[in-house]
């Protein structure tokens, strides 16, 4: 990994997927723009920008509040040094899942914008090619059982590594053209000590198939949950 400090800004990247001019100009999206490599966005809390690089494609965001205090405060906050910063933890969590062994994506660079008490953040990460969350798979056909085994087998991969997320939702679980799973947004996800939050991030997950179901009908195997939990439980 590699350190650039210029302009109050602070920015780590790796320098076999990004070079140091790109990652000076990495988080900003009229330069990609103007190197002709935006290839899509994604709107939510903000934009998230898509964008082609020399050996990767990669996903640009910005980070953002939600909630009501989101919205007086949109995307600033409070400095207590380098280390304690969301891109900067979310950029050093996603190499420690990658060492793991978890399919997780490849994380390219992240900054850092001081200004006097607050910062604000960004983060550069690997777009995952030709995968679809679950959300938009499951509106459209159901998966095999082996599926949500391997849904579940990916998760005991992540709690195995000591990683709690703490928005495991199936948003964040994301299935390639090869039937690979993979585990994304990884923002205000933690390396924790024991196990007792392990249940609640699969109860959380659990929960958002039912909420997702409800807005929308979801092709869901009727005893998925067994499933995963089969997966989860492998050896």
């Amino acid at each position: 990994m590699q350190t650039l400090n210029f302009d109050n800004q602070v920015i780590w990247f790796d320098e076999s997927l990004i070079s140091q001019d790109q990652a000076k100009h990495a988080f900003d999206a009229e330069y990609w723009q103007q190197q002709n490599k935006i290839i899509g966005s994604a709107t939510g809390r903000g934009t998230t920008w898509f964008v082609e690089l020399d050996t990767i494609q990669a996903a640009l965001r910005h980070y953002r509040r939600g909630g009501l205090f989101g919205k007086l405060v949109e995307d600033s906050y409070l400095y207590f040094g380098d280390e304690k910063t969301r891109s900067y933890q979310e950029f050093e969590l996603l190499k420690v899942l990658q060492t793991s062994g978890v399919n997780v994506p490849k994380p390219i660079a992240a900054r850092v914008v001081k200004s006097g008490v607050t910062y604000k953040a960004d983060l550069l990460s690997e777009k995952i090619p030709n995968a679809q969350d679950l959300v938009a798979i499951l509106r459209e056909k159901a998966l095999p059982k082996e599926m949500y085994q391997k849904i579940g087998a990916e998760i005991r991969k992540m709690h195995e590594a000591q990683v709690n997320h703490t928005d495991l939702n199936i948003h964040n679980i994301l299935v390639d053209d090869s039937n690979e799973v993979w585990i994304i947004d990884f923002d205000k996800c933690k390396n924790l000590n024991g196990g007792c939050w392990k249940k609640s991030n699969l109860s959380r997950l659990t929960r958002s198939f039912y909420k997702e179901s409800e807005k929308k009908k979801l092709f869901l195997n009727h005893n998925f949950i067994e499933l995963i939990m089969e997966g989860y439980n492998s050896d």
